[in-house]
């Protein structure tokens, strides 16, 4: 079995605990468990790259903290590595407007909120100041909203399901929870994009690299990767999503969740290689 090489990580409800938390779990109790390991990968030199659905600021300063220049942000629309970025939205790219402006003027995002009014709402706050994704948080079926958008003649955009969030706060109705996150992002944009880019940047083999994550979005990079890993987390917000695991083939669950089942996946890897 080949040396581990590579760790493609997910943030928010993988990574990070209550509040976006290293430092806790998902209950908000202090664990160091996430700590360790990335303190395990370090030792072992392997590679780090974060992948998240956040804008590029808040993926580029903890990748930053754990001495990594390469990242993956918003959804997998934009792969930094060693501090370049390669944009993989297909067509759209940035000019003298954001690749989140053109698609808003197309009215994309305006048709989603009225079709699902009042099962899905803007992440706000963090959905300001993005370059790409249009952020939402609710409850809807991800396939019927890319119907929608290739029935109104948007085929190159679709609605990622990024997993579950954290909303206190939202103004939908409550017998919608637990909320789950979205991106309005261009088709070519994902996670499973992004990590087969950076393989190929790094001329590895999948067998050279595990994943980890959390959500439905985050399996699909289980296609180019030796192993994925869900935490446990996943699979009490989402049960359905073993059925999906089950297909992929390569996927293994961890008994914990958020750092707590990071720490296993990448303890257990090591050990096993």
């Amino acid at each position: 079995m080949a040396l581990l090489r590579c760790l493609y990580l997910d943030l928010d409800g993988t990574l990070l605990g209550r509040a976006g938390s290293l430092l806790h779990d998902g209950e908000g109790v202090p664990s160091l468990l996430g700590a360790r390991a990335m303190e395990a990968c370090l030792r072992g030199g392997v590679e780090v790259v974060l992948m998240s659905g956040r804008r590029e600021q808040t993926v580029r300063e903890p990748a930053r903290l754990l001495g990594q220049g390469s990242y993956i942000y918003e959804a997998g629309a934009v792969l930094v590595l060693d501090g370049e970025p390669r944009w993989l939205t297909g067509d759209l790219r940035p000019g003298a407007l954001t690749v989140h402006q053109q698609v808003a003027e197309r009215g994309a995002p305006a048709l989603l909120l009225a079709h699902f009014a009042g099962r899905l709402e803007p992440h706000a706050p963090w959905h300001r100041g993005r370059e790409v994704s249009h952020l939402y948080r609710g409850l809807v079926d991800a396939a019927e909203a890319d119907a929608l958008l290739a029935a109104h003649g948007h085929d190159d955009l679709r609605l990622v399901d990024n997993g579950g969030v954290h909303a206190p706060d939202h103004r939908l109705d409550r017998a919608l929870e637990p909320l789950r996150a979205y991106h309005l992002v261009p088709a070519g944009a994902s996670k499973a994009n992004a990590v087969a880019a950076h393989l190929r940047a790094r001329a590895l083999e999948p067998g050279d690299a595990i994943a980890i994550g959390d959500s439905r979005e985050d399996l699909g990079v289980a296609a180019s990767v030796g192993t994925f890993w869900l935490v446990a987390n996943a699979v009490e917000r989402d049960p359905a999503i073993r059925a999906a695991a089950a297909a992929a083939g390569n996927v293994r669950f961890a008994e914990e969740g958020f750092g707590a089942g990071v720490y296993e996946a990448v303890v257990t890897t090591l050990a096993e290689r």
